[in-house]
């Protein structure tokens, strides 16, 4: 097994990027709940973000869900980031919170409706130009609950068609990641319901069009580890949502339901080139904090995909290519478990510290009064969350 010095250059790459919706009240479909101190403005939602950064080094920049983080002024909006020691991420356009796309968007029958969702899409990349983000992820919310309600092959030629003209207007360093996700709100046919269609629909856009993978959006028992090594393998993952889930889209803290498949996911991902210097592969959070709080449930977050991160990277890749060629199950599957079992948290904790970081992020947070303080501050106003 690798030494945790040998690692530390390639533990260097790993920055997650972090959603400005989960600072703000989340919940289930039966209640959103409140929380004191909540951004009430894009700017706290920030202000929030900056601190996961400040305490872990992990998560330089934020992204942005349109029309909830809508402001007239997004360069002064890069420059309040950057003040507070962060950039501008990716844009997330939202086509699922409008009366107008009951039967669809990007996929619907009205060509009126069709326009607008489109419409809104431009609206983001403009948006893009002006924040200097890299990339455009779109899901959408599209989709059927009857058999026979709708054509399911003009839908797909439908959305082929305005994927076309959205991916037309991006500049020639911005990208499209098109998410996809196995049911919800659709029940009887998801319009981008897996990773393969997800794959026909970029591969026929060009280069600058790929897959994002949300790690919460599968059937039970997908292999998402093989889905990541193919997506890799075609050149076609382009980003990473990360979170957990027990049962279905649940939004939990990442590696929070099973860090196993988190630490194999992220063996595909280093096997795959995925965390190279070079590599253009996205990572960020969706999650959902609706029980815990919010700026906590973002640091462990991150801290979670760096151990497991660590753990992946100390994986003996001679040894285990040896025992594959060999077709000797055992010791190969030894070797894999090996650099899983490892605890590396100690070294990681003495690690940060050589960064100047805290060696115990969550502590020297909560230890901060933050929370306290903005509970006292953000009293009056509206609140931020689903829809705002």
């Amino acid at each position: 097994m690798r030494t945790f010095a040998e690692i530390t250059p390639q533990l260097e790459n790993l920055a997650v990027e972090v959603p400005s919706w989960a600072y703000g009240n989340s919940g289930t479909r039966f209640k959103v709940f409140s929380t004191p101190g909540t951004p009430r403005t894009v700017q706290e939602k920030i202000d929030d973000a900056a601190q996961v950064h400040l305490h872990t080094g992990l998560a330089p920049s934020v992204a942005l869900h349109i029309p909830w983080d809508s402001v007239d002024d997004y360069a002064a909006l890069c420059r309040y980031a950057e003040d507070r020691g962060l950039r501008l991420g990716t844009v997330n356009s939202n086509t699922f919170q409008d009366d107008t796309y009951k039967f669809g968007s990007l996929t619907a029958a009205d060509p009126s409706v069709r326009q607008k969702a489109i419409d809104h899409h431009l609206a983001c990349v403009d948006i893009m130009n002006e924040t200097g983000s890299r990339d455009l992820k779109i899901w959408l919310a599209d989709g059927s609950n009857y058999p026979g309600q709708n054509d399911l092959r003009q839908r797909q030629e439908t959305l082929a068609e305005s994927l076309a003209t959205i991916y037309a207007a991006l500049g020639d360093e911005q990208r499209l990641v098109l998410e996809y996700k196995f049911f919800e709100p659709a029940f009887y046919a998801t319009d981008v319901p897996d990773w393969g269609t997800s794959y026909v629909h970029v591969s026929e856009l060009g280069d600058r069009a790929k897959v994002c993978l949300d790690t919460g959006h599968h059937a039970p028992g997908t292999n998402i580890e093989f889905i990541v090594a193919q997506l890799l393998r075609l050149g076609k993952l382009g980003a990473f949502d990360f979170n957990s889930r027990f049962y279905a889209d649940d939004d939990l803290i990442v590696g929070a339901a099973d860090p196993f498949q988190l630490y194999r996911i992220m063996v595909e991902v280093i096997r795959g080139g995925g965390l190279a210097p070079d590599s253009d592969l996205a990572f960020m959070l969706d999650q959902c904090h609706n029980i815990e709080d919010k700026i906590p449930g973002q640091i462990r977050s991150v801290l979670n995909v760096q151990e497991m991160t660590a753990r992946a990277l100390l994986l003996d890749r001679e040894a285990l290519t040896k025992a594959q060629a060999a077709n000797d199950v055992l010791a190969a599957n030894d070797i894999l478990m090996d650099a899983f079992y490892t605890d590396v948290r100690p070294e990681l904790a003495s690690w940060r510290q050589t960064k100047g970081l805290p060696a115990d992020p969550m502590s020297t947070f909560l230890e901060s009064g933050y929370l306290q303080q903005i509970a006292s501050d953000r009293v009056g106003g509206q609140q931020a969350g689903w829809g705002a």
